[in-house]
């Protein structure tokens, strides 16, 4: 399985320039997420677009496989990756600056999605986990009786990527998760606690 890191948007409301090369701890946020699915045995492949040029450098520099999009958002960027890569399978999907993203916690995934047959497979975190940390989600839902916010890494068919697909809803009571960075003062709460979290 491969996995897919979404890192083409402008990081405009963290202002730092680009996102997935803001350092965390001396290291770029998107190198603890790579690292962490080359260590799950997971194939991970960055997708930039032309709005990330530095990023693309970055895994030229560093022989980071790559694919570059048009950088029409997310979802676009998404389905376009899938059509160059040729993926006809299921594969992850996750967004670049989750830095506390860890190997046990994507086999975690990958092992209950095989378990459940299902086509797609979405990761949320307790909404009490991101209210303790002080991190404040953008979206919330309930999964199975819970609120909770998306953790931004999930599972794909990359066969039927224009089809609504058949998803296990996973809750993740991983305390690192609540800390998807898109804001300065979301930053400076991971800084705070993110050696705590990579022990």
């Amino acid at each position: 399985m491969r996995a897919l890191i979404m890192a083409g948007g402008t990081g405009s409301r963290l202002g730092m320039g680009e996102k997935p090369l803001v350092r965390i701890a001396g290291r770029p946020m998107i190198q603890y997420v790579i690292d962490a699915f080359h260590a799950a045995g997971v194939t991970p492949i960055v997708v930039t677009s032309n709005q990330t040029p530095y990023t693309k450098n970055w895994c030229r520099a560093n022989d980071i496989m790559f694919v570059s999009t048009e950088g029409s958002g997310y979802l676009e960027d998404l389905a376009q990756a899938v059509v160059i890569l040729e993926e006809n399978g299921p594969l992850f999907v996750s967004v670049s600056d989750i830095p506390c993203l860890r190997a046990d916690i994507i086999s975690s995934i990958r092992d209950d999605y095989l378990r459940s047959g299902m086509q797609a497979c979405s990761t949320w975190v307790p909404l009490s986990l991101c209210h303790r940390f002080g991190t404040l989600p953008r979206y919330q839902m309930d999964i199975h009786g819970v609120p909770a916010s998306p953790a931004g890494i999930n599972i794909l068919d990359g066969s039927c990527m224009d089809a609504e697909q058949e998803e296990l809803r996973l809750l993740l009571h991983e305390q690192g998760l609540v800390f998807n960075v898109n804001t300065r003062s979301e930053l400076e709460l991971l800084e705070k606690h993110f050696l705590s979290f990579m022990i």
